[in-house]
């Protein structure tokens, strides 16, 4: 089969002919359809993050995809549509097949094509983490959502709302408008306004970018509000640390999400893919088609 790999950390990815994993017990063969791609995806390419996550090399990248189950397993049969994530420390998913523990999929949700929704299993089950496990946002609480037109951010501004919250949301140039049609209240241009001169009295802030941005958001909280960020562990913040689990990403595949998409390449296209991503200007999800 087709897989995109690498087989040194810094190095480009490349195709390759690879073997077909075989399941072995409580697990099932799927058929790729599409795959996200994720700022871990560059980190783990990179080496960075090898003392969390040690591969083994060559590596065949890639966590999140969507796909048709190939072959049956506990709770699945041959055909059904499925969304999921991939250990990254043993990766996998930018290739026409793979295996995974049957436990750990979930439905693809109904609303959207079996490609789109490979783009919800980390983005949108980390916004789902952040702010309603972590954060316990609450009907009537006010939510500031930095990066509101990014992969993370584009849900965090609909899941807050689906959890009866006002946001407002941070965001620049035509994700102004992304931010407004995913339903915040209110959108900030961060080119031309402060947000810490603006804002005050806000319940939860998530901060998906880092850095003076985080330190800058304990500003508006109200006594007590919450600072949740996704980046990096930040002093009087509460870092997520997505982890996976398919009863939290079958929860948000009912959840009837638009999932904002950036760009979709080829599989064999994935090496720029990657740098897409690398820019820092996606607008939403960067998808890989592989069948």
């Amino acid at each position: 089969m087709k897989a995109l790999r690498i087989t040194a950390f810094g190095t480009e990815a490349t195709l390759a002919d690879v073997p077909a994993p075989a399941p072995g017990p409580g697990q099932v063969a799927v058929d790729v359809a599409a795959a996200a791609v994720n700022p871990l995806d560059l980190k783990i390419a990179s080496g960075a993050m090898h003392g969390y996550f040690p591969v083994t090399l060559p590596y065949v990248l890639g966590t999140d995809f969507s796909g048709t189950i190939a072959t049956p397993g506990p709770g699945w049969q041959i055909g059904d549509p499925v969304i999921g994530r991939l250990d990254p420390g043993a990766g996998g998913a930018f290739a026409e097949q793979l295996v995974i523990d049957a436990a750990q999929l979930a439905p693809a949700p109904a609303g959207i094509s079996l490609e789109t929704a490979a783009g919800l299993p980390t983005a949108a089950a980390t916004a789902w983490q952040a702010l309603a496990e972590v954060a316990n946002v609450r009907s009537g609480q006010t939510v500031l959502v930095h990066a509101a037109a990014g992969g993370v951010g584009s849900f965090a501004v609909q899941i807050a709302r689906r959890l009866g919250a006002r946001v407002v949301a941070t965001a620049s140039g035509s994700g102004i408008a992304i931010a407004e049609k995913l339903g915040a209240d209110e959108v900030l241009d961060y080119r031309k306004v402060a947000f810490d001169h603006r804002l005050r009295g806000i319940d939860v802030v998530l901060d998906t970018v880092g850095g003076e941005v985080g330190a800058r958001s304990r500003q508006v909280l109200k006594p007590g509000g919450r600072l949740v960020t996704t980046p990096a562990p930040a002093d009087g913040a509460e870092f997520v640390f997505h982890t996976s689990d398919a009863a939290r990403l079958a929860k948000v595949a009912e959840l009837d999400l638009d999932v904002l998409v950036d760009r979709t390449f080829p599989l064999v296209d994935g090496a720029r893919a990657l740098a897409r991503l690398a820019q820092g200007r996606a607008r939403g999800k960067t998808l890989l088609r592989i069948a």
